[in-house]
């Protein structure tokens, strides 16, 4: 008996894993992506390709300013809801650029990013 449990427990683990591998869902289990908790947005330290560990998280709807931020970063959207994060090249979210929709990224040029908005659907 011991032996058909664990052997239908291996089963069940390994179709979950295919399943998620199928439908391209292979995030943490607690929804966070590349390091990037879920609910929030990422930047990733210049460089890191591919991204794996955030410099800045960010939680809050709103505007916000960044600094020292030059070069090619990763930003993640790892937001829910439809909710929208902004790439805006003065401060205060004005004269925004980029648009990244919830669950999705860019490799971009912050140079001439001055702040970054979440916005909510």
């Amino acid at each position: 008996m011991r032996r058909t449990t664990h052997a239908l427990a291996a089963l069940t683990v390994a179709a979950a894993a295919l399943t998620a591998v199928a439908t391209g869902n292979a995030g943490a289990a607690d929804g966070s992506w590349a390091g990037c908790p879920y609910g929030a947005v990422c930047v990733y330290p210049q460089d890191q390709n591919p991204a794996s560990s955030p410099s800045a998280v960010y939680w809050s709807y709103g505007a916000h300013n960044l600094n020292g931020q030059y070069g090619n970063h990763w930003v993640l959207n790892n937001q829910s809801a439809g909710a929208h994060a902004h790439l805006c090249q003065s401060y205060n979210g004005a004269n925004c650029v980029y648009d990244i929709p919830a669950q999705n990224g860019v490799y971009y040029n912050l140079g001439p990013i001055n702040s970054i908005t979440l916005d909510h659907p």
